[in-house]
């Protein structure tokens, strides 16, 4: 199976081009083949992989897989890399398009392209209001739910053990939440740690909850009156804009960033 490999500020995916059949696993099988892909040692090695598929209706249809091979959730960083990757192999025609994926519709942009290099913006779809839970933490849904929770530091914070430990907890152990850890900067800074489900570990970014912690912050922290929130993670800067009605959900977001080629290469499956 012919592949590639694509990250967005360091959240990296297998991408499959898959309109024609390419991949054609089903149910525990599909599961394992993709689970050993992402394996960092036995496999290609990844935080996700996605299918590039053909659409009656829209530009592709992107089909997400965690690292463990279940799919359910939509991908904010994946949903840039896979409109790169789609750009890369000339799947689409215009830099303006539209794409189905887990959770519907969405709309993105190619800004720039340039020797595998893009930037690349992506609207999600309309977000309720966070739910409030606790002193300095609120749960999100964002095409994937997210716990955000504030903190001062959080350079200090051991991620993978406290993120796990939350993951794992009754509450959120069933179904999973990716767990982030906010800290602010300033009044347009932000930046984010993420523990996220699926993947079992903290990622270099996530675009979903980088949205999450971005929309959160604008309600709660009243600290930007424009809504435009640079969002640093450990794998670089995502910008994430939106409208914030005082009542009902949130609208016009944009996730913005670098959505970069790695290499291609040939798998026996």
């Amino acid at each position: 199976m012919n592949f590639h490999k694509y990250q967005g500020t360091g959240n990296d995916f297998i991408m499959v081009d898959n309109r024609s059949g390419a991949f054609y696993f089903k149910g525990e099988e599909r599961d394992r083949v993709i689970e050993n892909l992402c394996n960092r040692h036995f496999g290609i090695g990844a935080d996700g992989l996605i299918l590039l598929e053909a659409s009656p209706e829209y530009a592709f249809k992107m089909v997400y897989f965690n690292a463990d091979g279940r799919e359910g959730s939509f991908c904010g960083n994946g949903s840039r890399c896979a409109v790169a990757f789609a750009n890369q192999i000339k799947a689409i025609s215009s830099n303006s398009l539209h794409f189905i994926a887990f959770d519907g519709a969405h709309q993105a942009e190619v800004i720039k392209a340039h020797q595998g290099s893009h930037d690349i913006r992506v609207h999600l779809n309309d977000t309720a209001q966070p739910e409030y839970l606790s002193s300095g933490m609120y749960f999100i849904n964002t095409g994937s739910p997210h716990l955000v929770i504030y903190d001062d530091n959080i350079s200090q914070i051991d991620v993978p053990a406290v993120g796990h430990q939350i993951r794992n907890s009754p509450k959120w152990k069933e179904k999973g939440v990716n767990v982030n850890f906010v800290e602010i900067i300033d009044e347009q800074t932000i930046a984010v740690r993420t523990y996220e489900r699926g993947v079992e570990r903290e990622t270099m970014s996530c675009g979903t909850g980088v949205t999450a912690t971005a929309l959160t912050t604008g309600v709660f922290k009243k600290n930007n009156v424009q809504n435009v929130f640079i969002v640093q993670t450990n794998g670089g800067p995502l910008m994430v804009s939106f409208s914030a009605p005082d009542s009902g959900p949130f609208t016009n977001i944009r996730l913005r960033g670098a959505a970069d080629y790695v290499f291609s290469g040939n798998i026996k499956l």
